[in-house]
């Protein structure tokens, strides 16, 4: 069973053996890159059963780096899934959790944003199948090139599954 949780940064080996496959770094970073993140990136850890398969993290001061987001809306950064849960429906699944858990951990916030490059289709089709709209925005500043703009409203009814 897939399910998400806060992770404390000194909890930080729970999640330390995750491994992207190596043309997917430029995406998402490493471990080592999501800990070393501003305070107002919170890490949260993504489990199958009680083993840690990932991690991601969600950004409070999005809206003061991406002027599509506004005040108070939170941001989706570097989901990192290990290398070999990927294909198997677990990434998907961790997805379709965040609209439950992001609004249960952060009440106030109306959605959840998130870029997702125009070279990563696979990731764009879990952020699709999880709910996360593409309203056709491109943020043209991404680290490796032009990523798709897409929101998750996160007070509404769940995605299908």
């Amino acid at each position: 069973m897939i399910s998400l949780h806060p992770l404390d940064r000194g909890d930080i080996d729970r999640v330390a053996h995750i491994k992207l496959r190596p043309d997917q770094l430029v995406f998402a970073g490493t471990v080592a890159d999501a800990v070393n993140t501003p305070p107002t990136m919170d890490l949260h850890e993504i489990r199958k059963d009680d083993l840690a398969i990932g991690l991601f993290r969600i950004d409070r001061a999005y809206s003061e780096t991406y002027d599509f987001a506004g005040h108070g809306d939170l941001g989706l950064r570097g989901v990192i899934l290990d290398a070999r849960e990927q294909g198997k429906g677990s990434g998907t699944a961790a997805m379709q959790a965040l609209r439950g858990y992001v609004s249960a951990a952060y009440p106030q916030a109306q959605n959840l944003y998130l870029t997702v490059n125009f070279r990563n289709p696979a990731a764009y089709a879990v952020y699709g199948k999880a709910g996360f709209l593409d309203e056709g925005g491109v943020w043209p500043e991404g680290e490796a090139g032009p990523q798709h703009i897409m929101r998750l409203e996160l007070k509404a009814a769940p995605a299908p599954a």
